[in-house]
Formats: structure tokens, C-alpha cells, sequence
């Protein structure tokens, strides 16, 4: 076979809580690792610890229950957003949420604030599904090569939302289009989108007084679960991150 045939082999990529020189994995990752990818000593991972940096290491003992790699130098990675890009997103029915951080986590979304609405059906999450959406997170980011892993933090009442210095809020009846908004270029960019029927007038009121523009995602209207991914996707695209 040529060396048109040959393919390169992929590193896995490892979230660690820690970078070091030495690093003992158990749990899930080394699960994975071990008995999904079935890694042998001497394969060489990406290891990244979700503050940003990564480094290169080496599978150097496999067990049954253990995976330990030899690690380089950690160097941070430079394929984050220019700024932190933030989802306030409110609680949805079912596994909505989870598809929301998993596709936004992919499009550079660092952190996801969701929120309790006048129209929000959920009006909380227990701490089972709060650790869920934080390691969908995390898989995300492995999966698409970032180096940062996305926060998710607790349910926030609307009330105690505060002033933003950019922000984007879809409704369907704005009389912007979101094709035609000046994005900042530096600085924090807040995205907010509301539940299963939308958040109220009062609230988009509040959100526009809090410095969130209020923008149309096109002539259709959108899912609740849809609009956030296109917010994010609007800015992966439009700021080239």
C-alpha cells in the first residue's frame, strides 16, 4: 500500500484533573481508554486539564482497573474563542439541555448559566443531572479538540441576573436581525435564549435594560432547544472562532 493509504492515527484526547509528569488514571477515562480504544504501552494521548493547557503523553502500564501515562511539557493550546463566550439558557423539558451544552460546548461556548423563567416547565435540576450536563461538557470538549472545558453552573433565578457588557437575547418578533449585529472584538459576549415558549415580554424588557439586544434568528421559529446551538453558531461563525 502506498502512502496515499496510510492514515494517520488520531491521539485520544484525555481530560485529567491535574497535568504532572506521571498521571494515574481510574474511573471512566481509563475505562475508555483501556477497554473501548484498547491502548497498549507506548501509545501516545492528548492529555488536557480544561483550564486551557495540554500536553502529550504516553501510555506507559495498562490493568485492569488503571491506565498510567508519561507526560511532556504542557503548552496551552490555541483554539479558544478570542473571549469568553457565555449561554444563559433556560431550563427546557426532558434531555433538551443536554443537547444544548453538547452541540454549544463544540461551537466555543465556555460557560453555560441556565436560567429559571416565568415560562420555564423545570424549575430546578436535581445535582445527578447538573454533574451529567458538566461531563457532557467535558466529553464535548475532548471530542472537538478543545483544550478548555466548559463550566455549568447551577440553575440562576432571572431576578438575579445582572448587566452584561454584550449581549444577544433571540426573539422571534426583534425588530434586528441577527445577520446584522456589530460583534465586539474583545471583551465577554453573553448569549440568552428562552424556554419552551419563550421568555415574556417583561423579561426581554429586563434583559434589553441589562444590555442583551434583542435579535431574530431568521423568518421560522425555532425550537427552544435549537435557538441557543444557532446563537452559539452565529458566533463560532461571524467572529471566526
Amino acid at each position: 500500500m502506498g502512502s496515499a493509504g496510510v492514515r494517520k492515527m488520531r491521539k485520544p484526547r484525555v481530560y485529567v484533573p491535574r497535568l504532572a509528569r506521571e498521571i494515574k488514571l481510574s474511573g471512566r477515562e481509563a475505562r475508555h481508554l483501556a477497554q473501548v480504544l484498547r491502548v497498549r504501552p507506548g501509545r501516545e494521548v492528548i492529555v488536557f486539564d480544561g483550564s486551557g493547557m495540554e500536553a502529550t503523553a504516553r501510555v506507559a502500564e495498562v490493568t485492569t482497573s488503571t491506565v498510567t501515562l508519561s507526560a511532556d511539557p504542557p503548552q496551552r493550546a490555541e483554539r479558544e474563542p478570542p473571549f469568553e463566550l457565555v449561554l444563559f439558557v433556560a431550563l427546557l423539558k426532558g434531555d433538551k439541555l443536554a443537547t444544548v451544552v453538547r452541540a454549544a460546548s463544540e461551537l466555543g461556548v465556555s460557560r453555560f448559566v441556565p436560567l429559571v423563567s416565568e415560562r420555564s416547565v423545570p424549575r430546578s435540576i436535581g445535582e445527578s443531572k447538573l454533574k451529567r450536563l458538566r461531563r457532557i461538557a467535558i466529553e464535548a470538549a475532548k471530542q472537538s479538540g478543545r483544550a478548555l472545558a466548559p463550566t455549568v453552573s447551577a440553575p440562576l433565578a432571572f431576578e438575579k441576573l445582572t448587566a452584561v457588557s454584550f449581549g444577544l437575547v433571540a426573539h422571534p418578533y426583534a425588530g434586528s436581525r441577527l445577520a446584522a449585529v456589530s460583534w465586539p472584538r474583545s471583551g465577554a459576549v453573553a448569549l440568552a435564549s428562552g424556554p419552551e415558549g419563550g421568555f415574556s415580554e417583561d423579561e426581554v424588557e429586563r434583559l434589553s435594560e441589562l444590555g442583551f439586544a434583542p435579535v431574530r434568528l431568521g423568518p421560522r421559529i425555532l425550537r427552544a432547544e435549537t435557538a441557543p446551538i444557532v446563537l452559539a453558531a452565529a458566533a463560532a461563525a461571524l467572529r471566526d472562532i
